[in-house]
């Protein structure tokens, strides 16, 4: 019965610190996500770029098609949106943040872009990785719904 009891009381507390841990990847995903809105809301695309992996194997994947690389998507967004016009201000809507093993983490949602040469909406899937101890967007799938 001892045993039992000891082997509950583990499941119980290793269940406990998973919740724990998800919990607190999520609340982290959120804090740079919410950084990168307000980044572009301060038309910084620079610091809006940082949280994403500055890497040759981050993927952009919009209307235009798969993009490659980290300074081809700064490059993509500064095609896209030339002026502080252009950026608006941006809002998004969290519809779904999931772990796909430790480490990594999905999200999808929405994002509203506010502006005077013309308000647009969409959906982007995100995949994020823990890397060196940071949150970083590996993957970004983004698509206007208007």
């Amino acid at each position: 019965m001892k045993k039992v009891l000891i082997l509950f009381l583990f499941i119980a507390t290793y269940s406990f610190a998973q919740e724990t841990n998800i919990a607190d990847d999520k609340k982290a995903i959120i804090t740079l996500l919410t950084a990168q809105k307000d980044a572009w809301n301060n038309y910084d695309i620079e610091t809006f770029m940082e949280g994403y992996w500055k890497s040759e194997e981050l993927k952009f994947y919009g209307a235009g098609g798969v993009i490659k690389g980290w300074q081809s998507t700064l490059e993509r967004y500064k095609k896209s949106y030339p002026t502080k016009e252009h950026f608006g201000k941006l809002r998004f809507v969290f519809n779904d943040i999931s772990k796909i093993n430790d480490g990594a983490y999905s999200v999808m949602g929405e994002y509203h872009l506010t502006r005077k040469v013309g308000n647009t909406n969409g959906i982007f899937m995100l995949i994020l990785k823990q890397i060196n101890g940071e949150w970083k967007v590996i993957a970004d799938t983004s698509a206007k719904v208007n």
